[in-house]
Formats: C-alpha cells, structure tokens, sequence
C-alpha cells in the first residue's frame, strides 16, 4: 500500500533559516498534494487562522488542558521556521496541512503535570527543555520511564566533520546555505539514520553489561525512548491514514533526527505501532494561537530547541544574499546611534570589510556571526563588549513580540483583557518598561484598576516598583513585561469568570475562604481597595469580622491593623467606601490591646522578637488615623506594658520608645525609666534588651537627647568586666541597626566630649590618656566610630 505514493520526508532543525529556505524548495519541487508537520493533531483546527495577515510571527499554538489550565504546551513559530514557511507555503497554494505527532490529549494526561514538555521544539508553560538537545527532538517523558539519553546528533556529525562547535558547524553545513535539493535532504537522512544506528549499537553493548533491564525501556525505540517510539508511531500512523486516503505526494516536515523512522521502506509493521500507542491515558485539551517573544526562541531562556540568535536568524532569512554583511552593520550602526553612542558610515563600510576578511582567514564559507560580532567590537566598540551587549539583545536576540488577531478563539476573560488593554492604550510588550501612573487622571487610575486586578489573579504582567511606599500618594510606577506563559495565567484566570472584574471577585472571595490568619485577610482587603472591588471588599471585610470576632490570638489580631488602618486612609483616594473596614478596625484594636499585657508574658528572645515586629507594624497603622477611638485604647495598652518590669525587657523598652514618639511620655519620666533599667541591681543581658527596645527606630532620640546618651555611656563604664562581655554583642545589634551616618553624628558627639566629660564618678579613678585606647577599640566595636 505505501508503495503507492510518494513520501518524502524533509528533516529539519527547527527555526533554522536555511532549513527553512530548503524547505521551500523542496515543496516547490515536490508539489505534494498533503503536507504533514510534525506536531500533534490538535493543531489543525489552527492552520485556518494561519492564513489571517493579523497573526504575525513569533507566535506559539498553545494547547492546555481544559480542566487544569496550567498543563499547557507551547509550538512556538517564527518567521524563519521551516513549519511556519511550509504552513504558509500549502496555504498559498491550497494544499491541505495536518500535523502528525503524539496527540496533546496523551501528553496533558500525564501525572507529573508540572514537567509536561511540548514536541516538535516546543516547550512547556515554565521554558523547561525537552531534554536539552539543541533541536529538541524529544518530548515529554512520562513518569515513572527514565531511559538513557540519546546522543546530540549535530553534536555527533559536526566531531565528524572535524568541528568542535555543533552550532558553528550547523551554520556552515545548513544555515548559510542558499539553495537545496530533495538529494540534500536524502544525504541528511542518510547521516541522521547513521547516528541512530550509533545510538542503538551503543545501548546494545550497554544492555549486555546491565541485569534487569525494564519491560518498558525493553520496549522502547531504537534510541531506548519510549516516549519518542510513541511520537514516531504516531506519525507514522499519519502517513498510513493519508496514503489509504489516496494522497499520491506527501510532504512530511519533522526534525531531523525523526527523518530516518519515517520512511516507508523501514516502516515497522502496523501492529507494532499500535501497541505502543495503545491504552495511553487521555485529557480534554483545547487549542489557540497566542504571542511568543524572539527572546523565547533563544537556547539561552531555557529553551531545548531554541537557537541562539533568533535576531541574526531573521536578518539572514529575509535579507538578499549580498546585503546580509551590510544591512546587517547598518542595523548595528543605527541601534548605537539610537543610544547616543557614534557609529559613522565610514566605520559600517570598514566593518563589513573586516568581518568578510576574518571569514576569509578562518576560513569560513560565508561571514557568520562571529566574524560579525568580532568586527563590530573592534570597529565600531573601540574594543569594548558594552555596546555589544546592547546589539546582542536588540539584534542578535531581539525584541518582537508576535500579533494574534482578533479573529482566533479565545477565553471570554483574554477577550475582556485585549479590549481593556486596547481602550487603556496599555499594549503588552516584551521588554520591561516602566509606567508611571498619576491616580488623579481617570484614565491612569483606571490603568491601575486593571494592573491591580490582574495581579490577584495572579497574572503578572506588572510588578509594583517601590512597592509600599507610594501607595498613600496620588503616584504609582509599574514595572511591564508582557511574556508568554501568561496566556496561560489568563486561561487558568478564566476559571473565576469570564470578564477581569468578575474574575477577580471570585478569586478574592476564594482567597478569604483559603486564608490562614487575619493579616493575610487584612492584605486582600488593601488588595480589594486598590482593584476596586467593591464586591470582593464586602466579601472580605465580612470574614475578617467574623473571624476577629473569634479570635483570640493577640499576634494576629495585631497583624491586621496596618493593613486595615492603610484601607481606612487611603480609600478615599481611590473613592472606596470603607466604612465597613473602619467598623472591623476598631474592633481588632481594641481586642488586641485588650490582650497585649497577656501576650507579651513569658516570652524568650526569639518570641519577643515576633511581638516587637508586630507591636511596630500595629502602631504605624493606628498612628495613621487621628481617630481617639483607636490612639486611647491602644496607648494605655502600652503604658501597661512599659510599666512592666516582670516582662521580656525588649517589649516594655519598645512600649516606653513609642510611648515617647507619641507625646504619652515625657523626655524626664522616659530617662528615669532608662536609668533604672540600667541600674546596678539590673542583670546585663535584661538591661541590654530592655536598651534595645528603647532605641528601636531612627537614632534622633540620641542625637537631640544629651541625657539619654550619658545615662547610656554612664552605664557602659560602670559595668564590670564580666557583664561587659556579655552586653557587648547586645549592645552592638542595637547600634548596628543604625545608618552609618548616624553612628557617626554619636560617635562625633562622645568625641567632642559634651557627653563624657560630664560623667564624675567612675570616670574620675580613669588615667584617661592610658584609658584612650580602649575607648576607640569599644567605639569600633559599637560600630561608632573613633573617640580619640
């Protein structure tokens, strides 16, 4: 039956511009009447769209699981890739195009989910590779099969043709080549069908020297891969169905490596194939066209059948064969110039010249990159690699980002993001760029509405730039950059809704559900006010009631108020009603001071550490509002602490600190507090926590306060040689935390000796001249610089 046709199978290395211009000849001269491309079935429902001038590559068929979004595989097509010329080839000319693979409903179907890879130099959602071979001619692997690595076979035939370079040697043997026959394409199957006779004899001898070889890999195709024997099954059973349908030419672009196994003189038998695909497990799987990036192509992303200039693959596809050197130093010229940097006419035309010399002397068919990026180093960097790195990403990699049109089926919820990101003049791009939002303009404010919503879906197309610190002002900075695996975030959204807003409702009410404690409630509702949700704001609001109501643990109480306290004071900049939250935030302030006596009882130092942290963030939301109905409860809380000498000394030194800040103690009754913990009858390590409570914070107090810092000075001097030991290491945290130019101001304070000239008693049995190297050494120490 396979003798009746005509199979001709055009192997490739995937995005090669020579294979892709190979490719197209061969097709010119075969005028198949079916052309198959490798990759799964699923595909064909895509080739239509195809035709629309809308979908501009680099593009990626994106196939996912329909009921676990984020099992996805990515078919990534650039203009110089010999799938998309011959996809675009049997478009022109009306001949049918199906792809031929392992179908995507047996790939989704495999439970290790998050190492799902794609085929035909495809990828997963994450950029895993297939298996790191430079074209990628491996797929997925199911779990529980771990079989031996084959061989690179450009690796293998360039050593044989005396390069040490794979790439370099696939440039010269393939890329820079400008005409083909189908006898070329024989003569590399007949070198790939070598390197996988290699593999076999080579796992053979292996086999020999191991006991207990696995059914599985037993089983396994020539090269001991299962999974490839599968995806080679498949297409074979692709060329069976299309000859039994009576296709007389048939064109069948896959990789290279695939070529020898595909033809139908060394078929295997039917049976064969089909018990090697039989009772493999199946997933529900839809298929769509989404934007892929040229930085994606690039082996250096983290993608097996990735190149490693795209940029440059795509000048040498579309550029005629005497402008390839020139245009090329025009492109590089005009990039520099773009920067601010000089790149004159005369230094392109000496450029192209040295580049063509170099190929010349190394010997080379025709200038590649190489010779190209040695030239322009030396001509046109002063010998510099900086400005390269510029070209590198600009030219060599690129920039592109691909187009779908409106045309191809997506999710309801990418549809709503396209017509936002349109109306809000907020065009996805692949570079990272910075977007400075002012929340007063309707439209900016609506820019973040929308940077906000996808964020808590988590759609990451925006990271907040000085995150936390802006957010009460009327500015907001974006950091953009658009990449491809969120299509994938955006069809995993789409289980919330069909529309941003809705999307993100539900996800929020489904995150209150999901939350652990109250501060985790207390960021969502920040969350819900800069989204404006309202929707989600009640939802969330309602569970944080309902939970304080129940809570008894002080920590989380304490946890919940900044963020609170933020929603409070700022809703009126985004117009959300927050009244609700206001209700919620007295209740929490009060339980919590309520509980605060109790919960800073019995604490060890890592303990106390928590409720300090957590006492400071609790404080900053109540110092927020100029509400007496929070600042009362919550002041005496902490005057009951700061009067409690049983407790942890940190916490009650951090009470009588802030009670300070806030006007609640006086400067007199602060330094009598400090005196005392300080005191001979107090322990040197309780002491020392107690003075790293109260000097938390900026170092101002010390800088304006002379009494404060002699009582501290008097203290160190005081204290014998053993307690001095072990309070030294104490004291140095507390200080350290201090700017550099603060210690400094202190340290230029003691040496001015306002501070330790005032000190009489101990200092008065001291030879100070004998004394002042030691001085110094313990100022070093405390990080305060010299003294003498």
């Amino acid at each position: 039956m396979l003798a009746r046709a005509r199979v001709e199978v055009l192997g490739i290395r995937h995005h090669g511009p020579g294979s892709a211009r190979s490719t197209l000849a061969a097709l010119e001269e075969l005028q198949p009447d079916l052309l198959l491309i490798e990759g799964p079935p699923e595909l064909d429902a895509l080739v239509s769209y195809a035709a629309d001038p809308g979908l501009v590559p680099p593009v990626a068929a994106l196939v996912y699981a329909v009921d676990a979004p984020h099992r996805a595989l990515f078919y990534p097509f650039a203009l110089f890739s010999p799938e998309w010329v011959a996809l675009r080839w049997a478009i022109e000319h009306g001949v049918e195009v199906r792809f031929a693979d392992l179908p995507a409903t047996h790939l989704l179907a495999e439970a290790d989910t998050e190492r799902v890879t794609a085929s035909a130099g495809g990828e997963s959602r994450d950029g895993a590779s297939r298996d790191g071979e430079p074209d990628a001619e491996s797929g997925p692997r199911p779990a529980g099969i771990t079989l031996e690595r084959r061989p690179d076979p450009i690796e293998v035939l360039a050593r044989a043709a005396g390069y040490d370079d794979p790439e370099r040697w696939w440039e010269d043997a393939v890329e820079h080549r400008r005409s083909s026959t189908l006898e070329d394409f024989a003569q590399l199957r007949a070198a790939m069908a070598d390197v996988r006779a290699a593999a076999r004899d080579a796992r053979r001898d292996a086999v020999d020297e191991r006991v207990g070889e696995s059914a599985d890999a037993a089983g396994a195709g020539e090269d001991g891969d299962l999974e490839n024997a599968r995806r080679e099954a498949s297409m074979r059973a692709a060329i069976r169905a299309a000859v039994r349908q009576g296709r007389e030419r048939i064109a069948f672009v896959c990789g290279a490596y695939h070529a020898p196994a595909l033809e139908p003189a060394s078929f295997p038998s039917a049976g064969h194939d089909a018990a090697l695909l039989r009772g493999l497990p199946k997933a529900k799987v839809a298929a769509t066209w989404a934007p892929w990036t040229a930085g994606r192509l690039a082996q250096r992303s983290g993608y097996g059948a990735g190149v490693r200039s795209p940029g440059w693959y795509q000048h040498l596809f579309v550029t005629p064969d005497d402008e390839v050197v020139p245009a090329w130093f025009v492109r590089v010229a005009r990039t520099l110039r773009e920067e601010g940097l000089d790149a004159s006419t005369a230094s392109v035309v000496e450029a192209t010249r040295l580049a063509e010399v170099l190929a010349g002397v190394r010997g080379r068919p025709s200038v590649g990159l190489a010779e190209l990026t040695d030239a322009a180093r030396a001509v046109l960097a002063d010998g510099s690699d900086l400005p390269l790195q510029l070209i590198d990403r600009s030219l060599v990699i690129g920039e592109e980002l691909g187009q779908v049109p409106e045309s191809v089926p997506m999710v309801p919820l990418a549809s709503d993001l396209a017509r936002q990101q349109k109306g809000l003049r907020l065009r996805p791009s692949p570079t990272s760029t910075v977007v400075s939002l002012d929340l007063r303009r309707e439209s900016q404010l609506a820019r973040s509405v929308l940077l906000h919503r996808l964020d808590l879906l988590e759609i990451p197309w925006g990271t907040p730039v000085d995150a936390g610190r802006t957010m009460g002002t009327f500015k907001e900075a974006w950091a953009l950059e658009w990449t491809p695996e969120l299509a994938v975030s955006v069809i995993e959204a789409s289980l919330h809704g069909t529309t941003v807003e809705s999307a993100a409702v539900a996800r929020v009410a489904e995150a209150a559900d999901e939350a652990t404690d109250l501060a985790s409630l207390g960021s969502l509702i920040e969350q819900c006010l800069l989204a404006d949700l309202a929707g989600g704001l009640r939802a969330v609001v309602a569970t944080l009631a309902h939970r304080s109501a129940r809570q008894h643990d002080t920590l989380a109480l304490l946890g919940a108020i900044e963020p609170l306290a933020r929603t409070c004071r700022y809703g009126d900049v985004r117009g959300v009603d927050v009244s609700g939250v206001a209700h919620v935030l007295q209740t929490v302030v009060v339980r919590a001071a309520v509980g605060l006596r109790a919960a800073a009882s019995g604490l060890d130092d890592d303990g106390s550490a928590r409720l300090r942290t957590a006492i400071e963030a609790a404080h900053r939301g109540v110092a927020l509002l100029d509400d007496d109905s929070l600042r009362t409860p919550w002041n005496a809380a902490l005057a009951a602490v700061a009067a409690d000498e049983a407790l942890h000394g940190a916490v009650p030194g951090l009470a009588n600190r802030l009670l300070l800040d806030a006007g609640e103690l006086d400067a007199d009754e602060a330094a009598r507090r400090l005196s005392r913990q300080l005191s001979s009858a107090a322990g040197g390590p309780a002491a020392a926590a107690w003075l790293d409570g109260f000097l938390a914070g900026e170092a101002l107090l010390l800088l304006h306060t002379d009494e404060l810092l002699a009582i501290i000075d008097d203290w160190l001097v005081g204290i014998t040689e053993t307690s001095f030991e072990d309070v030294l290491p104490l004291v140095r945290r507390t200080f350290a935390r201090y700017a550099p130019a603060e210690r400094r101001l202190i340290g230029q304070r003691l040496r001015e000796g306002g501070i330790l000239n005032r000190a009489p008693g101990a200092l008065s049995r001291i030879d100070v001249e004998r004394a002042a190297p030691a001085v110094a050494t313990v100022a070093r120490l405390l990080g305060l610089g010299a003294t003498a």
